[in-house]
């Protein structure tokens, strides 16, 4: 690791409480309406978006300032950890069902998520790993198998769950970090195909994702059932022309779009603030990925580099599917946009993760 501790990238920073700010202020524009029905309290969701951005900002300093040479002895005990949880949110009665998918520990309106902390955990497990191993890796058997079985693991217990969305961040991120490693792009091409296969066996194994697969490709044939997210936000897109209806003003966001504090929050926004407004968070989101990517290449300690390039993985692959799922180009998966939809252990992890970046940055030239 490089001796000397420079100030923290201040763009990436200038990035992040950027989008933050326009994710607590959608949160609540998006969400008023359904609060106030469901709760009698319009302020319901975003008094606890903003206990959990307080949480995660706080989360975000501690590991900004930290060492980040620490993280490397809990990557092991952490990953171990969540395979952990991820068996214990399986067992009926304990793992609680929210949206179809059994993913949640918690009690009430309070829970977490492990599938969103073995995201991070497998970062963190995958960067040492491949930095100790970095000379195996082109060797298929030796090298690149073994991380692949821990990621295949962890991938299948989250698809039990089943939570697709999550399960594929989690993939291409970690896939980014052993690309990143030095993997053979024979390798990594060959795993692609048998991936796709598996993917397409997934899709025909579940009724409800081959049904999502064909609404994709034509909404209208079911506009009531599998299309009327799609058609929704889309209905929501188009009237928000150049500069939008007006902040407040979405009509799609009373009982029309489902989930419009969550996954298509970036529907609200692009009603409210047209496309000026939805083309500045991307651009904000844009900022950040380059000043981390920039990170990830000009820090000296490989650890670092492949830590870095992980973090960002999840921010990019995460923004491209829910941005994709938005606008029609990809099916419904289920996965919030980054720091701006509704909740808490994902905002408050990625901030953390965030910090770590952040605290890369110090060290990068």
């Amino acid at each position: 690791m490089a001796k000397s501790r420079s100030a923290p990238d201040i763009w990436m920073i200038v990035a992040t409480i950027g989008i933050l700010a326009i994710g607590v202020i959608m949160v609540y524009s998006a969400s008023a309406v359904a609060a106030f029905h469901d709760y009698g309290d319009k302020f319901y969701y975003v008094k606890r978006q903003l206990l959990f951005a307080v949480l995660g900002v706080a989360a975000m300093f501690v590991t900004m300032n930290v060492d980040y040479a620490r993280l490397r002895k809990w990557a092991l005990p952490g990953l171990l950890i969540c395979f952990g949880l991820l068996l214990l949110v399986l067992i009926p009665g304990i793992g609680n069902v929210r949206g179809g998918a059994r993913s949640w520990l918690g009690i009430g309106s309070f829970g977490i998520q492990p599938s969103e902390f073995m995201k991070l955990a497998m970062i963190l497990f995958l960067a040492r790993y491949l930095t100790e191993r970095q000379e195996k890796l082109v060797s298929f058997t030796s090298g690149l198998l073994p991380p692949l079985a821990i990621l295949g693991g962890a991938f299948g217990l989250i698809m039990l769950q089943p939570d697709l969305g999550t399960g594929a961040v989690m993939l291409g991120a970690s896939l980014l970090v052993i690309y990143v490693a030095g993997a053979r792009l024979t390798h990594l091409g060959g795993l692609g195909l048998l991936g796709l296969a598996g993917f397409v066996g997934l899709i025909a194994a579940a009724p409800y994702r081959l049904l999502r697969i064909t609404t994709f490709l034509d909404p209208w044939k079911d506009p009531l059932g599998a299309g009327y997210q799609s058609i929704q936000s889309l209905y929501a897109i188009g009237p928000g022309g150049l500069v939008g209806l007006g902040l407040g003003m979405s009509r799609q966001k009373y009982n029309y779009l489902p989930e419009p504090q969550t996954d298509f929050i970036f529907s609200i926004l692009a009603e409210e603030l047209g496309f000026i407004g939805g083309t500045l968070l991307l651009l904000l989101f844009l900022l950040l990925i380059w000043r981390g990517m920039r990170v990830a290449i000009t820090i000296s300690d490989p650890f670092g580099s492949f830590l870095a390039a992980g973090i960002v993985g999840i921010v990019a692959v995460q923004v491209l599917i829910n941005i994709g799922v938005v606008i029609g180009l990809m099916p419904v998966t289920g996965i919030t946009l980054p720091l701006v939809s509704y909740g808490g252990s994902s905002l408050t992890l990625l901030l953390t993760a965030l910090g770590i970046l952040l605290n890369l940055s110090r060290y990068s030239r």
